[in-house]
């Protein structure tokens, strides 16, 4: 196994880096809460809410990649584009949990 890069450990420890991962983690998780709001919403049961959050978790990465990370998500992230595309525990909650309240709220007397 190859030694990492000395300059590349040292960029990701570089705050204005770090602050960017943080941001770019946070449009990932208000991108799944929003479709969870909208799969709920539309009322969207089974596997379709899961095909909305799969559509709109890649599309988000996609966004990311190209405007943000200028298709170098390695500089950005330790785990490159895998780290980008991975949705995530926490945002994968969150939209069910989004998806499951509203569409509670909506779809109550249906």
């Amino acid at each position: 196994m190859s030694a990492p890069n000395p300059d590349a450990a040292a960029q990701r420890i570089y705050l204005p880096n770090v602050q960017h991962n943080s941001a770019l983690m946070t449009v990932k998780f208000l991108s799944a809460c929003f479709t969870g709001a909208t799969a709920g919403i539309l009322g969207l049961q089974n596997w379709l809410g899961f095909a909305l959050f799969l559509a709109s978790t890649l599309s988000t990465s996609a966004c990311i990649y190209v405007i943000n990370c200028k298709g170098r998500p390695a500089k950005y992230m330790p785990g490159g584009l895998w780290e980008l595309v991975n949705p995530g525990q926490d945002n994968m909650f969150s939209f069910v949990l989004a998806w499951t309240l509203f569409f509670g709220i909506v779809h109550v007397y249906d």
